[in-house]
């Protein structure tokens, strides 16, 4: 599936290829919140990552608690503005 052009499309890519793997990484985390929608737009998505969203916050609160919840949400609504773009792409 193409993704060129959309936002966070790096992110994503990444996140697939570290979910496939079995990788716990940010964007394998975030992937894993988003794979619901992901899946219904035509996306294989490789697994699932049981309670991700708990865990992309630690992660992130490990590397800087301080910003873990603007980073979390930042992280969300660019997820957000993927599958809206693949959306409106399809």
């Amino acid at each position: 599936m193409e993704f060129e052009g959309l936002p966070g499309a790096d992110l994503v890519r990444k996140g697939l290829a570290d979910l496939a793997r079995g990788e716990v990484t940010e964007e394998s985390l975030l992937v894993s919140i988003g794979s619901p929608r992901l899946r219904l737009l035509g996306v294989k998505v490789a697994g699932e990552l049981s309670d991700a969203e708990g865990l992309l916050y630690r992660l992130l609160a490990e590397s800087n608690s301080d910003a873990a919840h603007g980073r979390f949400n930042a992280l969300v609504r660019l997820l957000v503005s993927f599958e809206r773009a693949l959306a409106r792409a399809a």
